[in-house]
């Protein structure tokens, strides 16, 4: 594949004036947490976006081919959502849900007409570990009872109870969390027991669930909970028919099943606007943040009316949830996705960068598999085919190698050696171009 530059694009940056990289690095290690970590042998310095590019302060233009870990959605600084974040900022910064405000109703209503079934009533918080914290209480007090179980290999926040939903270790300290939470096999079809060729997939991993409500609670759970497609495990989907199953047990075992649609909404995974309408499924509660609020800390619960009386008994209040301008911010990612047709761009871009990576795959034996839908894809490196040797360490040389080329990416999975591809959703033809030629570039060097 020929080697093709960054796609003209009309915007100037501003020369920048700041502090120099190694100042900022050095600050940073003096007074922020050490626990916070950076990507690249030498961190790049992001100063300034427009729509799907960064730069950095140089002058350097990037691809943003990770959008902010999946949460620019409609492109850095787009002019419509940042207009109407101004405005609102220049009405009113912030008031609290004690007092009556326009935005949070309309916003509410908009988000509540793009779910199905009864999923209607709208909890507003700052970020997908708040919203999973919040709905696994809910589940808690609505059903009665206490045990929940996630997936292993899932990710689902790191404070409090999202803590204990996670399975990774690289997530979890070692300090009490995680009480009554049990996490069944991940359904995963390429390391997993079950394979892409086997048609029953889904029901043979959903039954482990089964199996988990049986030995290792007391037959009743308050909850199920599953990304519909593993972000920081690696892009992993959910087999056909997985959910489907999975619910079935989990509901007469009494609970109730919450899809974290954190990554996967607001129509990235291109066929559909949620990525657990692919599972033919409605859940009970539905948690979202990352591309919401394109960039503003803004997450949702959203359930039924039935299961948010739950909260009614007690007062429930979050000073920050739904401040105006997250609020107003929320409103016209929802008005862009729709007027720009990024659902649509989600599917037509994500099939180009499959059908690229996929003639890559049969250059490169470094790869070992390609998956996801639309604009969430994961490409898992392996050594060796046959053992699935994971190639962690390629998989950062070639992150090094891409980025020096002018391409950001993710990586994820437990052994990290997963490339996480999951960039803005208004990118171009020319932009996918770029980014397999990139990555071509960057493998070819093995």
């Amino acid at each position: 594949m020929k080697f093709v530059g960054l796609p003209p694009f009309d915007h100037q940056p501003r020369p920048y004036a700041g502090p120099s990289s190694s100042e900022v690095l050095a600050l940073r290690q003096r007074y922020l947490s050490p626990a916070i970590m950076t990507y690249y042998k030498r961190p790049v310095m992001i100063v300034e976006g427009s729509m799907q590019y960064l730069y950095d302060d140089t002058g350097k233009r990037y691809l943003d081919g990770f959008a902010g870990i999946v949460t620019v959605c409609a492109g850095h600084c787009h002019p419509y959502i940042t207009q109407k974040v101004i405005e609102q900022l220049r009405t009113l910064q912030h008031t609290t849900t004690i007092y009556l405000h326009p935005t949070i109703a309309q916003y509410a209503e908009m988000l509540a007409e793009r779910l199905p079934g009864d999923l209607s009533v709208c909890y507003f918080v700052n970020s997908g570990s708040e919203a999973n914290d919040l709905a696994l209480m809910m589940a808690r007090l609505y059903t009665g009872n206490y045990e929940a179980i996630a997936l292993r290999n899932g990710y689902h926040g790191g404070a409090g109870a999202s803590m204990g939903l996670t399975s990774h270790s690289t997530w979890k300290y070692n300090y009490p969390h995680g009480q009554g939470i049990h996490h069944a096999m991940a359904p995963d079809c390429y390391r997993g027991p079950h394979g892409y060729d086997d048609p029953q997939a889904g029901a043979k991993y959903a039954s482990d669930v089964g199996d988990l409500i049986s030995m290792a609670t007391p037959g009743a759970v308050a909850a199920f909970i599953a990304e519909t497609i593993q972000g920081v495990g690696g892009t992993v989907p959910l087999p056909s028919g997985y959910l489907k199953n999975v619910y079935e047990q989990v509901r007469n075992a009494g609970g109730l099943c919450i899809a974290d649609e954190v990554q996967t909404g607001f129509g990235r995974t291109g066929e559909h606007y949620w990525g657990f309408e692919a599972q033919d499924v409605i859940p009970d509660i539905v948690t979202m943040a990352k591309g919401i609020g394109n960039g503003l800390p803004l997450a949702a619960v959203v359930t039924t009316q039935e299961i948010s009386q739950a909260l009614a008994q007690r007062i429930h209040f979050n000073t920050f949830g739904g401040n105006p301008v997250s609020c107003a911010a929320g409103k016209a990612v929802l008005e862009v996705v729709d007027m720009e047709n990024l659902q649509q761009r989600c599917a037509q871009m994500g099939d180009l960068v499959f059908a690229g990576l996929k003639e890559l795959m049969g250059r490169y034996e470094l790869i070992g598999d390609v998956r996801g839908r639309g604009l969430m894809i994961g490409v898992e490196l392996v050594e060796n085919r046959e053992s699935k040797e994971p190639a962690t360490a390629k998989c950062a040389q070639v992150l090094e190698r891409a980025k020096e080329l002018g391409l950001l990416i993710g990586k994820g999975g437990f052994y990290g050696n997963i490339l996480r591809i999951k960039p803005p959703m208004c990118i171009t033809e020319a932009d996918v171009d770029f980014m397999l030629a990139v990555l071509d570039h960057s493998l070819s060097e093995f």
